[in-house]
């Protein structure tokens, strides 16, 4: 008999050799109709696999990321054998899962294809689907791998093959398909029940510009048709939300080949939705006792060989900047933390002073690869809302309390309010790629955990996701589409202050350690003001909209009339323009709505007359006359945040 650790800690015990699969029958029939696969041990496993020793034992179902990947990288193979199926003959790259959905990297040889083959491939893949056949796992020894493939004549699967070690490789088969495979994969095909071809690219061999260019088709499958049918909802929703769309069309932001790929240039209306926010953040910072401070942009190499991220970073950022000295190197600042520690030296610290909370929104430059960028989430120079806290080891778990409070106001204001805080660890097995004692590592670990405990935050532990010098909490937030954006970061670092030898005097009058927090609610600004777009559909919260009003004149005639209410509005720092086009007031009403300003404010001869505005609000329609004094009582009514 073997012991069985299930999720909530119970212990069942079986006979050796128990599938984890024969474990969910033996709790429920349902459940077991739901299993695709199993985490043992912490490895994703066939749930038909033979478990032969006492083992901690996960059960996954399309609910759970893990069991959603394996369900797709089974239905890659499946669209490998419709392919195989209808193009005789096509050789195989790859066929991973991804984050929404799969791919698979074909070579279909002399065969045209285009994605007007799409229909046909997906009417064959629930075909085949409907055949129930199961994914049967084989080990192979090496010499019989690469016979396999000669004959069959895939040079692909030959060259991955070469690389893998005797005894560590296995075949998948499902139906009249074998493939190269470590797995796992779902039970049987039967659980694909709808597909959808999205795209289709081209991808060089193991992303080598001298190899041959193979054909990457992408697709997605579900278990429910239904389901499907709302991610294709999901799908076009996205599409009106992009950023990239939103951000030309409402002239926030914009990108110039002259000036660099990934260095975004911030248009006036993008500059004042930037400013508003960091207004908004700075007054929370100065009620928490945050000092703001400003560094370079650039810095001499030895400050980053100090930090370590010379030897973290080095060559894969911004090459050294020379100078007409012999030897002196400068690099684009890639981080704010490391200026800070040096602020923090400039003078000595009692334990009294402490904690010491610098904030900065501070620039910082990152060589991201050409490919990887898009639009503000991934750019090459972005602003971070950068802060570090130097305090006493007894101040740590109070000080991140505070800071969680801070991130959740920030959140709470703009409308985020489905999140999940990830306990980013880092990975027991690899400790090379951190630096750090493991003494140090356990109490900012420790620190992290019990302060997300007691702010009783809904978490998820990751490891192998922590920074390099320090566990962190990341707040991974859902927009109003359901999508997943980690924004908002917090992390416990012992190791910077050892590596600047930061001190203070403790009341015993002995030199000691500063422990440092480093946080950004926004993380970058860039990225923020991309989510937040797609977030509201670039409706923007009225005190954070860049024009917060448009006065639209009936005809010439009210134009005096109108530039005095638009005086009168900036005077109580309401933001907005005047539409002086030659233009019908139902055209101008048009292009309003379509710019998103939240406010119209038609007039006309009644209104002039009158003293009053005509006032419609975007998506709304008309809310009637007012005066201007009510006008403005309900505009700082609703931006007060």
């Amino acid at each position: 008999m073997i012991s069985i650790t299930l999720p909530d800690g119970s212990v069942r015990e079986y006979d050796k050799g128990i599938t984890s699969m024969q474990i969910a029958l033996s709790i429920s029939e349902g459940l077991a109709r739901n299993v695709l696969a199993a985490e043992v041990n912490g490895e994703v496993w066939d749930a038909s696999r033979s478990i032969e020793e006492d083992s901690s034992v996960k059960l996954l179902t399309w609910n759970d990321a893990k069991g959603k990947a394996t369900y797709w990288h089974s239905s890659a193979h499946l669209l490998a054998e419709a392919l195989e199926a209808l193009y005789p003959g096509t050789k195989f790259g790859i066929g991973p899962a991804i984050e929404t959905g799969f791919y698979y990297d074909v070579d279909f040889g002399d065969k045209p294809f285009s994605s007007d083959d799409f229909k046909k491939i997906e009417d064959k893949v629930i075909e085949l689907a409907k055949a129930k056949n199961e994914y049967i796992r084989k080990p192979v020894s090496k010499a019989d791998a690469i016979a396999y493939f000669t004959e069959k004549g895939d040079e692909y699967k030959l060259d991955l093959i070469k690389d893998l070690p005797d005894g560590s490789i296995t075949f998948y088969t499902q139906g009249n398909f074998t493939d190269l495979c470590r797995g796992p994969h779902i039970p049987n095909t039967g659980a694909i029940k709808a597909v959808k071809l999205m795209s289709v690219a081209g991808a060089y061999w193991r992303g080598d510009e001298s190899r041959k260019q193979l054909t990457r088709i992408y697709g997605v499958t579900y278990p429910k048709a239904s389901e499907l049918t709302d991610y294709l909802h999901l799908i076009e929703e996205a599409k009106k939300r992009d950023h990239r769309k939103l951000g030309k069309e409402l002239e926030l932001f914009a990108f110039s080949e002259k000036v660099g790929m990934g260095l975004p240039l911030w248009l006036p209306k993008g500059t004042a939705l930037r400013e508003r926010l960091t207004n908004f953040l700075q007054k929370a910072q100065v009620k928490s006792g945050y000092e703001q401070v400003i560094t370079p942009h650039i810095g001499h190499k030895n400050l980053y060989v100090t930090s370590g991220h010379y030897e973290k970073y080095g060559a894969d950022a911004f090459q050294p900047i020379k100078t007409p000295q012999e030897g002196e190197e400068f690099f684009l600042k890639p981080m704010n933390c490391p200026h800070h520690c040096e602020i923090y030296k400039t003078k000595p610290r009692s334990y009294k002073d402490l904690p010491v909370r610098l904030a900065e929104f501070g620039t910082v430059y990152r060589y991201e690869q050409s490919g990887e960028l898009h639009g503000l989430t991934r750019v090459r120079g972005f602003t971070q809302d950068d802060a570090h806290l130097f305090c006493r080891p007894d101040q740590v778990k109070e000080e991140f309390k505070k800071v969680i409070d801070l991130v959740l106001y920030v959140f709470a204001a703009l409308g985020f309010d489905s999140y999940t805080a990830q306990v980013s660890l880092r990975d027991p097995n690899n400790k090379t790629k951190y630096i750090g004692t493991d003494e140090n590592w356990a109490l900012a670990e420790s620190a992290i955990i019990e302060a997300a405990a007691e702010k009783n935050l809904t978490t998820v532990v990751e490891y192998g996701e922590a920074a390099f010098y320090g566990p962190k909490l990341d707040f991974m937030v859902k927009d109003a589409l359901g999508r997943k954006w980690q924004l908002g970061t917090i992390q416990v670092d012992y190791n910077l202050p050892e590596r600047f030898e930061l001190e203070y005097t403790g009341a015993d009058n002995q030199k000691h350690r500063p422990v440092m927090i480093h946080r950004a609610p926004f993380g970058s600004l860039e990225r923020f003001v991309a989510v937040l777009i797609e977030h509201c559909a670039g409706n923007f919260p009225l005190w954070l909209s860049p024009e917060q009003f448009i006065i639209l004149p009936i005809s010439e005639k009210y134009e005096d009339y109108a530039k005095k209410l638009s005086d009168e509005l900036k005077d109580s720092d309401i933001c907005g323009l005047i539409d002086f086009r030659d233009e019908k007031i139902g055209r101008k009403i048009r292009d309003a709505e379509v710019k998103k300003i939240p406010y119209m404010l038609i007039v006309g001869e009644k209104e002039a007359t009158e003293g009053l505005v005509s006032v419609r609000r975007h998506g709304t329609g008309d809310l009637g006359s007012m005066s201007i004094e009510d006008f403005k009582k309900q505009i700082i009514k609703e931006i007060t945040v």
